[in-house]
């Protein structure tokens, strides 16, 4: 009987013991359940040759993790680690490069519909982001900047409000006309009030058709608008006026800073005292016979046929692109930094302007890098422009290598903006498929 009382007496506990384990291992897996895998929320996208967009050497079979909306890794295959249950994606023969940036283009922003169209058509061909440089009024180009921040298969929308420039009656009224030093500082707070990414000037008499605005207006514009925290770009025709704007302390060049005749040494040298200004070159058309084909899956075929029809050789359009190119070249070799814009509203305009900057002397990875890295800057995009760690996952996976071919940017896989991929699927066939409406 003493020894059952005993065994008894021993038993308690012990089931307690055993009772409180079991607890706490099931709270411990309860925990460990609710957990989200570690591949949760990951893409991981292999095999691909990757061009950062810095001016580095491509990363060839490389492993790209995106988190989220983030790059989270970026490297040569085995030496990034891949979280276990990662999505992972194929991407083996092809080339990524960084989303594109379009610095300066004037859209459609009238109409809500219309600019968010823009925006999309340039996401379809993986331009990931456009300023409008000085022909937006009214509330709804800052409502749209906001919003395209977040909205899938929409290129971000930055805006120059209205630009400034001297009295043009009969052309358009919606940039801000001065003729006084007040009224040019004026201007440049009216803007500042909105919030205006840049500044837009012109200092042009478009063919000897008006006055073009003084070095003192010009000069009051710059001052004011870095006594507001910002930055003034400039379209310029000729090299007196772009010596000018240089010396009143120009931030950025919206076109080529001469494009009436070669720079000279002189303005070469007033480039290299200035190493922070940044040149959007935007060239002229190059007069050659071009085939747009490429683009015939947003285009209606009549709109195409026409603009086939015009792409033919042009003695006068190759030597106003001479001009510039020689230019462009001369600053780009004596290392000025150059960004990329394409002027007007042409979604695929970027890829043609990219062949454009090729043609006049840049190497095909400079051009990338003008198109992705230093755009973004001129753009204050910082989250944008290389295809790093810490940047938004905004890449074009394409079929071919733009080093060898400038051209191959136009032979687009995928588009992916934030991490997510953009429809292109659908895009195009909203564009292409007649309304039933």
């Amino acid at each position: 009987m003493h020894s059952m009382k005993m065994r008894s007496r021993h038993s308690v506990p012990l089931a307690g013991l055993l009772l409180a384990g079991l607890s706490l291992v099931a709270a411990c897996s309860g925990a460990v359940t609710n957990q989200a895998p570690e591949g949760a929320g990951v893409t991981v996208f292999e095999g691909a040759r990757v061009i950062v967009g810095d001016g580095s050497a491509p990363i060839e079979n490389a492993t790209i993790v995106v988190r989220e909306t983030e790059i989270a890794q970026v490297g040569p295959a085995g030496q990034v680690q891949v979280p276990e249950g990662a999505t992972r994606v194929d991407l083996s023969g092809k080339t990524v490069m960084p989303a594109i940036l379009d610095s300066h283009v004037h859209l459609r922003s009238q109409m809500r519909e219309t600019l968010i169209e823009d925006l999309q058509r340039r996401a379809y061909y993986g331009v990931v982001a456009a300023q409008s440089m000085g022909q937006d009024q009214g509330d709804l180009p800052y409502q749209i900047r906001t919003e395209s921040a977040n909205m899938p298969n929409t290129a971000r929308f930055l805006t120059a409000g209205r630009g400034i420039t001297a009295p043009e009656p009969g052309r358009t009224e919606v940039p801000i006309w001065v003729s006084t030093e007040a009224e040019a500082r004026a201007a440049v707070q009216e803007n500042a009030k909105l919030k205006v990414d840049i500044i837009k000037i012109w200092v042009d008499d478009r063919d000897n058709k008006f006055k073009k605005l003084t070095p003192e207006l010009y000069g009051a514009v710059i001052d004011e608008a870095h006594k507001n925290g910002l930055r003034v770009t400039a379209h310029i025709f000729e090299m007196t006026d772009g010596k000018g704007v240089l010396k009143a302390g120009l931030d950025a060049f919206a076109h080529v800073p001469a494009r009436d005749r070669d720079i000279d040494e002189e303005f070469m040298a007033m480039f290299k005292g200035r190493p922070d200004v940044i040149l959007v070159p935007n060239l002229p058309n190059r007069g050659v016979a071009t085939d747009l084909s490429w683009v015939s899956d947003t285009v209606p075929a009549g709109e195409l046929q026409k603009l086939q029809a015009a792409a033919t050789d042009n003695p006068e359009q190759q030597k106003a692109f001479g001009i510039q190119a020689r230019n462009l070249a001369k600053l780009s070799a004596a290392g000025v930094k150059i960004a990329m814009g394409t002027d007007g509203n042409t979604p695929y305009g970027p890829h043609l302007e990219m062949a454009d900057m090729v043609a006049a002397g840049m190497s095909p990875h400079d051009v990338i890098v003008a198109a992705t890295q230093n755009s973004a800057e001129v753009m204050k995009l910082t989250d944008l422009g290389t295809v790093a760690a810490g940047k938004s996952a905004d890449f074009v996976v394409l079929d071919a290598n733009p080093l060898d071919d400038i051209t191959n940017t136009r032979r687009i896989n995928a588009v992916y903006m934030r991490g997510a991929a953009v429809d292109r699927a659908g895009l195009r066939a909203k564009w292409t498929i007649p309304s039933t409406q």
